[in-house]
């Protein structure tokens, strides 16, 4: 259930990035979320007397290049559309990864993942769900912008499929997360600079950003774990139990409106992740192929 609590921990982040936003640009909250990452992955792999180096550093690169234009275009996206239109756009990411699947080769050339219609219908499930509580709108003008966010999705699919080559490759969970977060933070100063520099700080706000580092890193260690060792369409399919806790965190802290329509998907994604869940527990059969 790694893949559940690093949910609820990004929904928890959400919330706190939702509160950190009335005093931080996003490229600040991206800055300061990633800087703190950086800073207890290194803390975490000095304690365990591991090392940062790596001998593949180009799958570290390609991991935080595809994970970190993701952010940047959701964060675009979020900025022009509904939010709900966006979350929607970014959580196609679940679709996208059944797609490559299903397909074509992983990352491995040599083998595929076995895919279990079981499971590429929980993710489909899923997703309708999330339509259900979120019911997003495009409008015609706003197309370019609903495109990004759909890259989004496509992208961060692409870094989850990253991050169970790296797991394959035998990259612990911080070394991993370490070097997408100093990518993080590259992205997120160039994004700080663009937007007009770097405002001023309260107790409040750095309270906020230190929360937000904390619970992302705590977050990604879980998902980087799981995406290591997991089933990847199972791990797709509860990610989205985020969407579930958001919900809740809207409607318990936020007064967000309760709707029958948000009830339906809500169950509908828990029993996608029970059904992931179920399936994913037999052993995956890897098939042999060919060098393509």
């Amino acid at each position: 259930m790694l893949i559940a609590a690093a949910s609820l921990l990004f929904a928890l982040m959400g919330l706190f990035v939702k509160l950190a936003s009335a005093q931080y640009s996003a490229g600040e909250i991206v800055f300061y979320r990633s800087l703190v990452g950086m800073a207890w992955m290194a803390a975490l792999v000095k304690a365990r007397g591991d090392t940062l180096c790596t001998r593949v550093p180009a799958m570290h690169f390609w991991r935080s290049l595809s994970g970190v234009l993701a952010l940047a275009l959701w964060f675009y996206a979020l900025g022009h559309l509904p939010l709900a239109t966006a979350m929607t756009l970014n959580y196609t990411s679940s679709v996208w990864l059944a797609a490559f699947l299903v397909a074509g080769p992983l990352l491995r050339p040599r083998k595929r993942e076995r895919v279990d219609l079981r499971l590429l219908l929980a993710v489909l499930a899923g997703f309708a769900g999330v339509a259900l509580i979120l019911r997003p709108t495009l409008e015609q003008r706003q197309l370019g912008f609903g495109l990004a966010g759909l890259a989004s999705g496509l992208l961060a699919a692409v870094a989850y499929l990253k991050v169970s080559a790296l797991g394959r490759a035998g990259e612990p969970e911080t070394r991993v997360v370490f070097y997408f977060s100093a990518g993080g933070v590259v992205a997120g100063a160039l994004f700080t600079l663009a937007e007009g520099g770097p405002g001023t700080h309260s107790a409040r706000g750095i309270a906020l950003l230190l929360a937000i580092g904390t619970l992302a890193s705590a977050a990604q260690l879980m998902m980087t774990r799981a995406y290591s060792i997991g089933h990847t369409l199972s791990n797709a399919a509860l990610q989205y139990l985020g969407i579930v806790f958001s919900f809740g965190f809207g409607v318990w802290l936020l007064r967000d409106p309760v709707t029958g329509l948000a009830i339906a998907g809500m169950l509908l994604i828990i029993g996608a992740g029970l059904s992931a869940t179920r399936v994913g527990a037999l052993p995956p059969t890897p098939t042999t192929e060919g060098r393509q």
